[in-house]
C-alpha cells in the first residue's frame, strides 16, 4: 500500500481536538471518590440505519458510535476522550447513579455522588448471582439443575427474572423455556412454578435476605471499557473472532447476519448468510423460535473460526445440517452440506487447514476436510441405549416437534439429561489432538485424528461447558452448574478446581473462556454477575472486571497479541439487558 495513503489515512484518524474531558467525583462529604465507573456516551446519537427489515444494509459499513467506560483513580479523577454531545453516566456500588449532560465546550466536570439509603434500590443495584445465590430451590441437586437449565441462555435473578410471576405465569414461562430447548427435568418442572414464585416474592420484600455482592478493585482506574452497538433487541449475538485482519466479527444466532467491526475506524458492517429456497425461517428446527417475536434465520449462525492459510471464517449454523464458510475479502459466502448429523455449535481450526467442530444434538464430533471438501463424523459413546436411540433419531423427533406434536409433553426428561448429554465445547491442544466437552454430563473426552480413537473421561464436577488448551497443553474448563474453572493436565490425568470469586460462593454459571497464553491468565465469562474474570496461572489468583450495563451476558472470550480482550452482550432474549442494546465489548488495561 502507498506510504503516503497510509499517513493520510493515520492523519484522519486522529482526534480533531487534542485535549480530553477530565471529570473529578467526590462523595457527599467532600472525599475524593475511587472506582467510580464513568461511562461516556453521545447525547443525541444519529438513528440507527433500520432499512433491511429493521436492520442495517448489508455490505453497507456505517459508523457505529461506542460508548467509552473508565474508572477514576484514587484521587477520584478519571480522564477520558475529547467527544462533542456527550453525557456521562456515574455509577458505583452502593451510590445513587448521576448523569451529566455536556454543554459545548466544556471540558472539566465536577460531580458529588450521594450515598444510596433505600434498601430496594440497593437491592436492585446487585447483580443476578446475589439473588441466585440467595434463591431457595430445594437440595443442591436441584440448584445444580435450576442454574444449568433455568440460567441457560440469559441470567437467572435479574430484573426481568425476578419480575412478580404468579405459579401459573411460571408454568407458562417454563413451558416456552423447554420449547426453547431448556432440559430442565421434569420432576422440577412441576415443582418449580410454585417454588420461584414464592422465593422471588420473599427476596423481593425482605432485600436484606440478600448478601453483598463482591466490591470492585481499587485497581481499576488502569482499565477501559469500549462497546460498540451491534443488532437490536431481538438480536442473540453469539460467538466471536478477532480475524487477522484485526477486525472484529460477531454472528447474530437469530437474525442470521454477521457483523464486522473496525474498533479503529468505528465502522460496522453486516453482511447476510444467505437462504437457500424453500427454507422454513428456523431451519431445522423451526419450532424452536415459533413464540419469538422476529426472527430472520434459517441458520442460526453461532460460532467462528478462521483459517490459518487463507483467512476464510468458518461459521456454524446450528439450524441447519451445514458449514457456513466466508471469505472477508469477496465477502461471499459457501455453503457446505452435510448428509448426517445435528446441531452444529462450537468450532476450531487445526494446525493443518482442518475444520473440527461438535454436533450438540447428535452426539458427533465433525471433520471438514478442506482439500477434498468431505465431512467425517465421529460419534461419541451414549450414556444408555435409550440415548443412543434417541441421538440418532434427533432430526426426526424435531420434525415432529416442528409439526406442532407436543412431544415435551409427552417424553419425560430425566436428571441426566438422557438423549441429550449436549456435546459442546471444543479444543484442539498443541499435540493435534482434538479434546471436547458435553455440558448435560459429567465428562470430557479426546479424539485422536490419526486413529479416530475416542476416549472418554469423567469430570469431579457438573456441566462442563466449553474448554481451552494452554500452552503446555493442559485443558482449562469451565463448570456451569457449580461455578468452577478447572484445569485438567493430560499428563497426569488430574483435576484442579478454582472456585470463581463471587459471593455468594458458587452463585456463577460460567458460560466459556479463553487463554492468554502470552500472560498466562484464563479469562472467564461471569454471565451472572455482570463481570469478566481473570485467572492467573501461576499465582492461582483471581481479579475481575466489571461490564457497563447492568444484566450482561456473555458467552465467548478473544484475546488480541497485546491482551486486549472482547465480548459481546448476549443475553436471549436481548431485551433484558440494560438499554435493550446489545454490544461488542472492548477491555483494555
Amino acid at each position: 500500500m502507498n506510504s503516503i495513503f497510509v499517513i493520510f489515512i493515520g492523519l484522519l484518524l486522529i482526534p480533531i481536538h487534542s485535549h480530553a474531558s477530565v471529570i473529578k467525583v467526590k462523595s457527599e462529604m467532600g472525599q475524593p471518590l475511587s472506582g467510580v465507573m464513568v461511562t461516556q456516551s453521545l447525547a443525541n446519537p444519529a438513528p440507527a440505519d433500520t432499512s433491511d427489515d429493521g436492520y442495517q444494509q448489508p455490505n453497507t459499513p456505517r459508523f457505529a458510535a461506542p460508548d467509552i467506560t473508565g474508572f477514576t483513580d484514587s484521587k477520584g479523577s478519571i480522564t477520558l476522550p475529547d467527544r462533542e454531545g456527550v453525557k456521562y453516566r456515574l455509577r458505583k456500588m452502593k451510590y445513587v447513579d448521576q448523569e451529566i449532560v455536556a454543554k459545548t465546550g466544556e471540558k472539566k466536570f465536577q460531580a458529588v455522588m450521594n450515598i444510596e439509603t433505600d434498601i430496594f434500590k440497593l437491592a436492585d443495584q446487585k447483580p443476578a448471582n446475589v439473588w441466585l445465590g440467595a434463591l431457595d430451590v430445594g437440595t443442591p441437586e436441584d440448584k445444580i439443575i435450576f442454574k444449568m437449565q433455568c440460567g441457560f441462555c440469559h441470567q437467572q435473578g435479574n430484573a426481568f427474572t425476578r419480575a412478580d410471576r404468579s405459579e401459573e405465569d411460571w408454568k407458562v414461562v417454563i413451558s416456552r423455556m423447554i420449547g426453547y430447548g431448556s432440559r430442565l427435568s421434569s420432576d422440577l418442572q412441576e415443582k418449580l412454578p410454585k417454588v420461584l414464585f414464592e422465593n422471588y416474592k420473599k427476596l423481593t420484600e425482605n432485600p436484606k435476605l440478600l448478601g453483598e455482592s463482591a466490591p470492585w478493585s481499587e485497581k481499576l482506574s488502569g482499565t477501559t471499557i469500549t462497546e460498540w452497538p451491534i443488532g437490536d433487541s431481538m438480536s442473540q449475538t453469539h460467538d466471536m473472532l478477532i480475524a487477522k485482519s484485526k477486525l472484529l466479527y460477531v454472528c447474530d444466532n437469530i437474525q442470521d447476519r454477521i457483523y464486522e467491526i473496525n474498533t479503529i475506524t468505528n465502522m460496522v458492517a453486516v453482511y447476510k448468510i444467505p437462504h437457500r429456497d424453500g427454507e422454513e425461517n428456523g431451519g431445522l428446527i423451526s419450532g424452536r423460535l415459533r413464540e419469538f417475536p422476529r426472527h430472520d434465520s434459517t441458520s442460526n449462525a453461532h460460532s467462528m473460526a478462521e483459517s490459518r492459510v487463507d483467512g476464510h471464517i468458518f461459521i456454524t449454523p446450528s439450524a441447519q445440517r451445514r458449514l457456513v464458510e466466508f471469505d472477508p475479502q469477496t465477502k461471499k459466502f459457501t455453503l457446505h452440506e452435510m448428509e448426517e448429523g445435528f446441531y452444529p455449535h462450537t468450532i476450531r481450526v487445526d494446525a493443518k487447514d482442518n475444520v473440527w467442530f461438535t454436533m450438540a444434538l447428535s452426539n458427533q464430533v465433525a471433520k471438514f476436510d478442506r482439500s477434498t471438501k468431505k465431512f467425517t463424523m465421529y460419534d461419541l459413546p451414549a450414556r444408555s441405549f435409550k440415548e443412543k436411540i434417541i441421538t440418532k433419531n434427533i432430526g426426526f423427533i424435531f420434525k415432529l416437534i416442528g409439526w406442532g406434536i407436543p412431544l415435551n409433553k409427552w417424553l419425560k426428561i430425566d436428571r441426566v439429561s438422557t438423549g441429550a448429554p449436549l456435546l459442546y465445547g471444543i479444543d484442539i491442544t498443541p499435540d493435534g489432538m482434538v479434546w471436547f466437552a458435553r455440558l448435560h454430563t459429567k465428562d470430557i473426552g479426546n479424539l485422536d485424528p490419526a486413529t479416530g480413537k475416542i476416549t472418554m473421561i469423567p469430570t469431579p464436577f457438573w456441566g462442563p461447558r466449553r474448554i481451552r488448551t494452554d500452552a503446555e497443553g493442559n485443558l482449562w474448563i469451565v463448570s456451569f452448574g457449580e461455578s468452577l474453572l478447572a484445569r485438567y493436565n493430560p499428563k497426569t490425568a488430574k483435576f484442579s478446581m478454582f472456585d470463581l470469586p463471587v459471593k455468594p460462593k458458587g452463585s456463577e454459571t460460567p458460560y466459556a473462556l479463553n487463554v492468554d497464553k502470552k500472560r498466562n491468565v484464563v479469562w472467564v465469562n461471569g454471565n451472572q454477575s455482570d463481570a469478566l474474570y481473570g485467572f492467573d496461572i501461576k499465582t492461582e489468583t483471581w481479579k475481575f472486571i466489571p461490564y457497563p450495563k447492568r444484566t450482561t451476558f456473555t458467552r465467548d472470550v478473544e484475546i488480541d497479541e497485546d491482551g486486549t480482550l472482547y465480548t459481546s452482550n448476549s443475553n436471549f432474549p436481548s431485551w433484558h439487558v440494560e438499554g435493550e442494546q446489545p454490544t461488542l465489548i472492548q477491555i483494555k488495561q
